[in-house]
């Protein structure tokens, strides 16, 4: 435990460290090029690659961890072979997604952006077209990670991370005026083959071995493909409602898909700390509790009280700040006061899915380490057809700020299935003890709203400059709810407290 504090605090700071570096490159992106046609290229031609970086880290992750760290409590040899003979397989299957992108991205591009405006279509293919070329290395480095993450190794898949996200940013500093929007597509693949290269000196350092063997043992094989196919479907999921999303924000108005980006992005900071930090952390403790219920069970209620109380006042902060923060990162050089307002209102309406986010990462990771791919795929396809629904019913009316409404309810939608299925297995007395946990969260967070906002109308901090705003009400916001949690729940209080001196 003592190793996986550790990981967690290096972890942690190196995610914070990355979140920094990626707004960063966002506030040059928004310097640059403002809110144009080749942003939205941009954030369309990326979604390819978020996409598969989502079957990697979340599709594969989820099936390949506990049975991988299962076969090596039982035989450390058979299951290293396994190891590595899905590793080539998989990387020979990128091989072939490569080649498929570069030779036909001019055909899959317009036709999943029916709506985008001729100029940003064309920009999107020619950097899709980029991306896949590399994709290979790009998938292995999400591959990489989880061979890591079964050791216990997590610092290095963030440096990985990190140096892709830097490059990009050095790349848009020192070529913009050079390559245009290309310099991003480039500094990314550059970082991203530094971070494949940290990463396999890291994994080389361990114990694993790599053999170029591609025989597997059948039991092992016929077990993971039963698991891997519903588990990448149900990691496709939320990409299908990203694309879905997009494609309904290219046909509303230029710079649509930039708004939202940028909008999501700040909403995603939060969780994609917690995803690669705390969470891979608990889930590899549940990967490896599934047969001690007890321990099962307090592991998934401490993942959800961390994830309720570190989020829910990230939330409600966002919610009286959130202009300032927009305002902070993007506006300047061709981004202007209107794109801010723009960005806001979107901000606005996406802050329900840190909260819900975040919790739902705990139950999809409780029900992927005792098997249940299968359920999470069943509950999670189900959110496209909701998705897409409130897409096409609203979007038509209410313009692009509508997708974030649709996004917001699906999470809500997505959390409230999951906790049926997850609470029904675990018992009622765990419903009772997450219940009472999060109702005396959430005066907290409340108090804290109100004292923000107050302080917000008082001192004018509405007209200050947005570094300054933040300078002064954030501090505010983290005493008051610091104090008002010492008060209302002070077990869970005492609980973190502990946890971060251990660490």
């Amino acid at each position: 435990m003592s190793k996986l504090k550790k990981a967690a605090l290096w972890t942690t700071l190196l995610a914070l460290v990355l979140k920094v570096s990626g707004f960063i490159r966002e506030s040059i992106v928004a310097k640059e090029f403002g809110a144009s046609h080749e942003t939205d290229a941009y954030v369309l031609a990326f979604g390819f690659i978020t996409l598969m970086v989502a079957m990697i880290s979340t599709g594969f992750n989820n099936v390949f961890l506990p049975m991988y760290v299962k076969s090596r409590a039982g035989n450390p040899d058979h299951s290293d072979r396994n190891a590595n003979a899905l590793l080539n397989w998989t990387v020979l299957l990128f091989v072939i997604v490569s080649l498929f992108g570069w030779f036909f991205a001019d055909w899959f591009v317009p036709f999943i952006y029916q709506k985008a405006v001729f100029e940003t279509k064309m920009l999107a293919v020619e950097m899709t077209r980029l991306f896949f070329a590399f994709m290979t290395m790009i998938a292995l480095s999400g591959l990489l990670d989880s061979y890591l993450q079964s050791r216990r190794i997590f610092v290095p898949s963030q440096m990985s991370k990190l140096l892709a996200t830097l490059m990009a940013a050095v790349f848009a500093i020192l070529f913009s005026d050079v390559w245009g929007i290309y310099s991003l597509v480039y500094g990314f693949i550059t970082g991203t083959v530094m971070g494949v290269i940290v990463q396999v000196v890291a994994l080389a350092r361990s114990d694993y071995k790599w053999r170029p063997v591609f025989n597997m043992e059948k039991t092992f094989a016929k077990a993971f493909l039963v698991l891997i196919i519903p588990s990448l479907l149900n990691s496709v999921v939320g990409q299908v409602n990203m694309f879905v999303n997009r494609y309904f924000a290219s046909g509303t108005e230029e710079a649509a898909v930039t708004y939202l980006n940028f909008s999501s992005l700040i909403v995603s900071i939060p969780n994609a700390i917690y995803a690669t930090t705390l969470a891979a952390i608990i889930f590899t403790l549940m990967s490896e509790q599934t047969e001690q219920l007890d321990k099962f069970k307090d592991t998934v209620f401490r993942g959800m009280e961390i994830s309720l109380v570190t989020l829910l006042p990230i939330a409600v902060g966002l919610l009286v700040v959130g202009d300032a923060v927009v305002s902070f990162i993007y506006e300047r050089g061709k981004f202007t006061a209107a794109d801010t307002a723009n960005t806001y209102v979107t901000l606005l309406l996406y802050l329900p899915i840190i909260v819900f986010q975040g919790m739902q990462l705990i139950l999809s990771k409780s029900m992927y380490s005792r098997g249940k791919t299968a359920v999470v795929f069943r509950i999670s396809v189900t959110t496209i057809a909701v998705n897409f629904f409130l897409n096409w019913l609203l979007v038509d009316k209410y313009g692009y700020p509508a997708l974030a409404i649709s996004a917001s309810v699906v999470s809500v939608y997505y959390f409230t299935v999951s906790m049926m299925v997850v609470y029904k297995d675990l018992g009622a007395a765990e419903l009772k003890r997450f219940a009472r946990m999060s109702s005396r969260v959430v005066g907290p967070a409340v108090v804290m709203g109100l004292v923000v906002w107050g302080a917000k109308v008082l001192l004018h901090a509405g007209d200050w400059y947005s570094l300054y705003q933040l300078a002064v009400l954030v501090p505010i916001g983290a005493v008051v709810y610091a104090v008002m949690i010492r008060v209302m729940y002070r077990e869970g209080f005492n609980r973190f407290v502990g946890m971060l001196r251990r660490g």
